[in-house]
């Protein structure tokens, strides 16, 4: 039986990652366990585990005395000689305890010791596992879709909910297809593990172009910023550490391969990628774009007046002020559009002034499609 249980841990270890020395200690604690429940306490009971065969024996401490007052914690001399033919008054000796004579309700309970013990490794392998992939990217198989419209993902040993809250909108998905997901974070508690998932951080942008860029991969192009309206738009600024290296081209590709292998995983989502640069108002012309600026004024209190001529001010602002709202996020900076010829008559009726909300135009502002490669 002790060879049947070695081969039983090495091949739970095997399978599992479950180390044997945890399970030998569980079964430590186990026959621990039973002998408080045949003799009352454990504080004494010594048990040994041969890691190589499987055996064990279990044995109470004892002191040698001449009146025995506890039998749990003290043995005459004369059936300690009987034991240790060299044992004296005052010494300590092993006195054996035969597993068999515990009960069968105890050694149930011994089991389930062992068993809880593994479930609680195997839930922490599981847990250790994930929490590595925390704030990156994996990929996993749709199971269902609840009336809710929630979406559970198998992502290889545990499952995910992806909430509706975390979907982008418009993305339809079947069971059994593949989809990748951005790990926001890897709860643990007492109960249950729980892997929060999304489609919607911008971080997944980032994550995407580390896997299509070598350059990102490497650390010679490095993705400073990204604001995003998920499903829609994505601004991200790029800069490089290596002269030689453009960072934009890096990241668009060869005739545009490596953005648009992010765009169809996005399903679509326009991405606009611009030039890093410490300057502000540089970095705030830069963000604003496909639209031409003509000057940026920055302000102590992170705040940006942006002139445009007047043709690009609907282009600036973008529909419903998307590309203003973006290029604020983006830099930071609270951004104030007003177009060139308000400065000629003294009005200064259409402006963009909070990084969350936009002003509306006089009149409708029509979209305006930009190129990938701008």
């Amino acid at each position: 039986m002790n060879k049947d249980l070695m081969e039983a841990l090495d091949l739970l270890e095997k399978e599992k990652g479950i180390k044997k020395d945890v399970i030998i200690q569980a079964i430590k604690n186990s026959l621990l366990a039973a002998c408080q429940k045949n003799y009352g306490k454990s504080d004494n009971i010594v048990v040994n585990v041969n890691a190589d065969t499987g055996d064990f024996d279990v044995a109470a401490q004892k002191t040698v005395v001449e009146q025995v007052n506890d039998d749990l914690t003290e043995i005459s001399l004369p059936k300690a000689l009987a034991i240790n033919s060299k044992a004296s008054l005052g010494d300590l000796v092993n006195v054996p305890i035969k597993s068999q004579e515990f009960s069968r309700v105890v050694a149930s309970n011994a089991k389930s010791v062992i068993q809880q013990k593994i479930r609680e490794e195997e839930k922490n392998l599981i847990f250790n596992q994930y929490y590595e992939k925390e704030r990156n990217l994996v990929t996993g198989v749709v199971q269902k879709i609840d009336d809710n419209d929630n979406i559970y993902v198998n992502l290889g040993k545990i499952d995910a909910v992806l909430t509706k809250k975390e979907q982008v909108p418009g993305e339809v998905f079947q069971p059994t297809e593949r989809i990748k997901l951005y790990i926001v974070e890897v709860r643990n508690d007492t109960r249950s593990m729980k892997v929060i998932v999304s489609r919607t951080h911008p971080e997944i942008v980032k994550r995407l172009f580390e896997a299509e860029v070598t350059e990102i991969k490497s650390g010679v192009v490095e993705i400073k910023a990204v604001s995003r309206e998920a499903g829609s738009r994505t601004k991200m600024a790029v800069c490089s550490h290596d002269s030689n290296v453009d960072p934009v081209g890096a990241c668009v590709g060869v005739n545009g391969a490596r953005v648009n292998a992010v765009v169809d995983e996005l399903r679509g989502e326009k991405i606009d990628i611009i030039n890093w640069v410490e300057d502000p108002a540089v970095l705030i012309a830069n963000a604003l774009s496909p639209a031409k600026v003509v000057n940026v004024t920055v302000y102590d209190d992170n705040s940006a007046e942006v002139i445009v001529p007047d043709d690009q001010l609907s282009l600036a602002i973008g529909l419903k002020g998307q590309n203003a709202r973006l290029a604020a996020k983006l830099t930071g900076y609270k951004i104030d559009i007003k177009k060139e010829s308000d400065f000629a008559d003294g009005s200064n009726e259409e402006y963009y002034d909070d990084p969350y909300e936009v002003l509306d135009a006089e009149n409708e502002v029509e979209e305006v499609e930009s190129n990938d490669e701008e």
